[in-house]
């Protein structure tokens, strides 16, 4: 990466359901991007199409200029990606887009819109021959990097970016699917054996299949003989996209210590197209109750002291009558 790409700071919007605008900053450059036609926008919130392998789609993105003066737009494709928590990104502007972003062919790189003007731009979709079926999702983005001024004075390029996504489903054989990589589970005892203790479990779902899913978890605590807990309210989980994951955390308090505690993490996928299965996955925890454990230590410690003491108590009178019958010594 470039020093000029280092000290770049990114800003990107993503489309939600109405035109995406660039965040206000200390300039007045302000545009929006969505999904249009040769005759404007066409009320679709994304960028939503079909191919089939080798077949080459033609769309448009409307580009307003909201300031009164004229712009220039960096106009590029890209691919999309989910994040940590499983939101929907783009790739940095300095990364290379492999799936559908290079798929994406614009006339040119740049294009400038009048002050308070829509520009409806044509990009076109060329599908390899070879794609892969299932869904590819990206992005077209405009940009405009400015030099800025940062708190401590220093000059640093923002580059400011918004985007219409785009979602393109390849013809061909498709195998929606999700599944639960690792479940991990962590139990904290309250210094009140009454209150119980906390359970943290900390589970990955993973977007194993070639179409983008949604779903809702949720999670079981059980103890010894399927003995209920505990259950956690339905989580919902984001759209996955293929080879997408996220990291889902719950914590769960009073939890009563039964020696060993199981965790089910339970995911129903969510499809317009079809009911899919129910994924589950469990793992265990030993979970002492200390206050017992305890309780019952100091009982049996205080049983073995009365048996001994009772041991010898028997015994010492026959000792003492055995000395006794012995007589003076001759």
């Amino acid at each position: 990466m470039s020093v000029r790409g280092a000290l770049a700071a990114v800003l990107l919007l993503i489309l939600v359901p109405a035109p995406a605008q660039a965040a206000p900053a200390a300039s007045d450059v302000r545009w929006s991007v969505q999904p249009s036609s040769a005759k404007g926008p066409d009320g679709r919130d994304f960028i939503i199409r079909r191919a089939a392998p080798g077949e080459t789609l033609t769309d448009y993105v409307g580009i307003t200029n909201l300031t009164t003066r004229p712009l220039t737009f960096s106009v590029y494709g890209t691919d999309a990606y989910n994040t940590e928590d499983g939101s929907f990104a783009l790739l940095p502007a300095a990364q290379k887009a492999t799936d559908i972003g290079s798929w994406i062919g614009l006339g040119a790189k740049e294009y400038t819109v009048p002050a308070n003007t829509r520009l409806d731009v044509p990009f076109s979709i060329v599908v390899p021959a070879d794609a892969t079926p299932g869904d590819h999702a990206g992005g077209v983005i405009t940009s405009i990097a400015e030099e800025t001024v940062d708190a401590r004075g220093q000059k640093v390029l923002v580059d400011r970016r918004v985007a219409a996504r785009v979602y393109l489903t390849v013809a061909g054989a498709v195998a929606p699917t999700l599944t639960i990589d690792t479940v991990r589970l962590e139990y904290t005892q309250s210094a009140n054996p009454a209150d119980g203790g906390e359970m943290t479990v900390r589970y990955l779902v993973r977007n194993t299949g070639n179409l983008r899913l949604s779903g809702a978890g949720a999670v079981r605590v059980t103890g010894p003989f399927g003995w209920e807990l505990a259950r956690t309210e339905v989580m919902e989980i984001p759209e996955l996209l293929p080879g997408g994951s996220v990291s889902v955390t719950e914590k769960i308090v009073g939890v009563q210590p039964t020696v060993r505690l199981n965790a089910e993490v339970t995911v129903e996928p969510a499809n317009f197209d079809q009911r899919l299965p129910v994924v589950t996955r469990g793992t265990t925890v030993w979970a002492w109750p200390w206050a017992l454990v305890i309780l019952f230590a100091v009982a049996a410690l205080y049983c073995v002291f009365r048996f001994v003491r009772r041991r010898f108590s028997r015994r010492q009178p026959k000792n003492l009558s055995a000395t006794l019958d012995q007589g003076p010594a001759q």
